[in-house]
């Protein structure tokens, strides 16, 4: 197994994408927040609002921020000219919200960090505005769904 960020003398490094070709990438990632039943239906009755404001606007607004500031949190993600990032909040079920978060960009490299940090923070955001109602909201998973336009694609079964 070789790892891409580690050059031949075991030191950490950025890929260099020079040689690559520009291509249209998409990446699609999902997180899964756990709202419970109880605290999903009181925020859908009350529109999704709550002391803090608009909670899936607000979701929506960090993680599209947050795709755009990747290469500054993660420390070997290339600065990449995003061309979209599109967030998507519904159920999943009475009890959990489901956040997909597709990014596309025209480059040398993907952006399946992009996605994966969008729906993160965009998670994050909900657990930070429903917090003060219920301390038993959960982030029970965020995990890449489809990676399109480099050398190699891929796509999971979404269940």
């Amino acid at each position: 197994m070789e790892f891409t960020h580690i050059d031949k003398d075991q030191r950490p490094t950025m890929v260099d994408v020079s040689e690559k070709k520009v291509t249209e990438r998409i990446a699609i990632a999902e997180s899964i927040v756990n709202l419970g039943s109880d605290i999903m239906s009181a925020f859908a009755e009350a529109g999704w609002s709550s002391k803090k404001g608009p909670i899936l606007d607000s979701a929506i607004i960090a993680g599209t921020m947050a795709a755009k500031k990747t290469s500054e949190l993660i420390p070997f993600c290339h600065p990449l000219n995003l061309k979209s990032v599109k967030i998507k909040i519904e159920p999943a079920d009475s009890a959990r919200l489901r956040i997909e978060a597709k990014v596309k960009v025209l480059d040398q490299t993907g952006v399946e960090m992009e996605a994966l940090t969008a729906a993160s923070v965009a998670a994050l955001t909900i657990y930070d505005m429903c917090k003060a109602v219920s301390k038993d909201v959960t982030i029970e998973s965020t995990r890449l769904v489809v990676k399109t336009g480099g050398k190699s694609d891929f796509k999971r079964s979404i269940q």
